[in-house]
């Protein structure tokens, strides 16, 4: 395959490719979705990802409809990323993708589950040893996977996710990490501790060469405690093996015939000595580099073995991580176009640290096990959500905007339950306060196409009277409900012009999120729980009474009173009394 046939790559990534790794090794990284060796190669490490997201999900992640549901498809990506025991399983992490099946769904969420319960049933102690294991393991490639492994077996773990490394041969990888290590020196050099000898001769050598680079020292030392030629002769032997550990044989091989002067005789000599040491280096370290690629090649299979349960038992523990800090759970995949959640949260707001109340929320056909008074109705394909200002009806569209990608990724859900039918796109709009035509003309070419395509189609619209005026607003949003019904989509449409969508098919219904009244810090009181075929409302009163609560002048003040008169100043006198006494 050409480099130029995937998804982000030009001539001029191209290029780069082919010449830092050759075209050959960088189809083998993009298959193998090995962000490291992009990375090196001069990638970005968002470029990187976003080739390989394509590579591994080809066209399930046309799923990601729209920018602002690829934003929360990146941000589940991210925080799950930050769950991960090593940077490896991080952008293994940051790969995931869709997938085109229900079977691979549902065979991954097996595996996190598995492997959740695995990492949970450790205690303390073996769960640091395991976390140190692969912290120590970081840095990549066949040696630090062979160490992890061998460290994972001394922890003890071997059940579950575990299972692979302990049907390693531990004592094949002990061989083998020896060898690793001994041929990872760099420029051709036998790393040291490889072999004694080696080590023995690199050391004289270095001592021969250190005294080389200064003969005349040397001579001058050796001649000032020698009687005439043969005595100073047998005093550089002495002198030398003395201070370099090398053979008196040796060194007498390296003394030239002939010399015009004790320096010249010196300099010869240690020249020559060096020379030789250099030889027997050379010979030694082809010798072990033999004797280590011979262990290696008889201990190819387990070394692969050990490299695939390392990166499967990081990934898998990394997302179990990530599953059990969220208590997510298993979704139930159905036949039909439904999304359904009971207590559901939102996984950015509970990842901040918010206090979340979980809801109950359902489009479509749906078998929720749940009290019959809060049961979301079982009729309706499309939902329009009304309701207070910041009462969550923006956060319920992007949980369940989370919950059908976790569950199309194969990943655990944030609800105790939760029901999915597989859907081709997912249209989530967020609402964006830019009111001109091209907005408007941009909106409509993201959002409108998926519902004319084959296939099924989730829409998740934010406050779509935002981006024009209410009037044509009002008729437009009407417009996408009903092309959603017609179409057989699901849809959740979030409003404050619910009475201006009337008449809306029978396959429609509005539900409602009510602002209760003011704490008494004056902060909204709201039930994020929305209340269904019922239209809520925003129940201006409430930001009202906490304007003229917080008023910081006489002026301003009265102010804010014109305004309660306008929404009722009787209303407004009974919450900012409420909100006083209440306790």
């Amino acid at each position: 395959m050409r480099l130029e046939d995937y998804w982000g790559i030009g001539p001029k990534t191209r290029d780069l490719l082919a010449d830092e790794l050759g075209v050959e090794r960088a189809v083998e990284a993009i298959e193998t979705a090995d962000t490291r060796a992009l990375v090196a190669a001069g990638l970005s490490q968002g470029r990187a990802t976003r080739i390989l997201r394509r590579a591994q999900g080809g066209e399930a992640m046309d799923v990601l409809a729209t920018r602002d549901t690829r934003e929360v498809y990146k941000e589940i990506l991210d925080l799950a990323g930050e769950y991960a025991l090593t940077e490896d399983a991080a952008s293994r992490i940051r790969i995931l993708t869709p997938l085109g099946s229900r079977e691979e769904m549902a065979e991954r969420i097996d595996r996190v589950l598995e492997a959740r319960a695995a990492w949970t049933a450790l205690d303390d102690e073996t769960r640091q040893a395991v976390e140190d294991a692969f912290a120590e393991g970081d840095e990549g490639g066949e040696l630090a996977a062979v160490r992890t492994a061998l460290a994972l077996s001394e922890a003890g773990v071997s059940e579950g996710v575990f299972e692979p490394i302990a049907e390693l041969d531990d004592e094949t990888l002990d061989d083998a990490a020896a060898a690793l290590a001994g041929l990872a020196g760099g420029d051709d050099r036998i790393g040291e501790g490889a072999d004694d000898r080696l080590d023995s001769l690199r050391g004289t050598l270095a001592s021969v060469e250190d005294m080389a680079a200064t003969p005349q020292g040397v001579a001058e030392e050796v001649q000032s405690g020698a009687r005439g030629a043969d005595d100073f002769r047998e005093t550089l032997v002495r002198h030398v093996t003395s201070e370099t550990d090398v053979d008196v044989a040796r060194v007498r091989e390296a003394m030239p015939g002939e010399a015009t002067d004790a320096g010249d005789f010196v300099a010869e000599t240690l020249r020559a000595l060096a020379g030789d040491l250099r030889t027997a280096v050379e010979q030694r370290e082809a010798e072990v580099a033999d004797r280590l690629e011979g262990t290696l090649e008889s201990a190819r299979e387990e070394i692969d073995a050990a490299v695939t349960a390392v990166d499967d038992v990081a990934l898998y523990v990394s997302l179990a991580r990530f599953a059990d800090e969220f208590d997510l759970q298993r979704p139930t995949f159905v036949d039909r176009e439904t999304v359904a959640v009971e207590n559901a949260q939102n996984l950015s707001l509970v990842a901040g640290g918010a206090s979340v109340q979980p809801v109950t929320y359902a489009v479509g056909d749906h078998d929720l096990d749940v009290a019959a008074a809060s049961a979301p109705p079982r009729d309706h394909r499309v939902a329009v959500l009304t309701g207070a200002n910041s009462g969550g009806k923006t956060t319920l569209l992007e949980t369940l905007c989370q919950v059908q990608l976790l569950a199309q990724m194969g990943l655990p859900v944030p609800a105790d339950s939760a029901e999915v039918g597989i859907v081709d796109t997912v249209v989530f709009h967020r609402r964006h306060a830019s009111f001109n035509a091209g907005v408007l003309e941009s909106t409509l070419r993201s959002v409108v196409p998926p519902l004319t395509d084959e296939g099924r189609t989730l829409m998740l619209v934010d406050e779509f009277e935002a981006i024009t005026e209410p009037g044509s607003a009002a008729d437009l949003l009407h417009g996408l409900v009903r092309l959603s019904v017609d179409r057989g989509a699901l849809g959740v449409f979030v409003t404050h012009l619910a009475d201006d969508l009337e008449p809306l098919p029978p396959e429609a219904r509005v539900d409602g999120i009510f602002a209760e009244g003011l704490t008494p810090d004056l902060d909204l009181e709201v039930d994020y729980q929305p209340r269904f075929e019922t239209v809520g409302r925003s129940t201006p009163e409430f930001i009202v009474s906490r304007l003229v609560a917080n008023a910081g002048d006489r002026g301003e003040r009265a102010g804010f009173e014109t305004l309660a008169e306008a929404v009722g100043e009787e209303a407004v006198q009974r919450t900012l009394s409420d909100a006083r006494w209440s306790t």
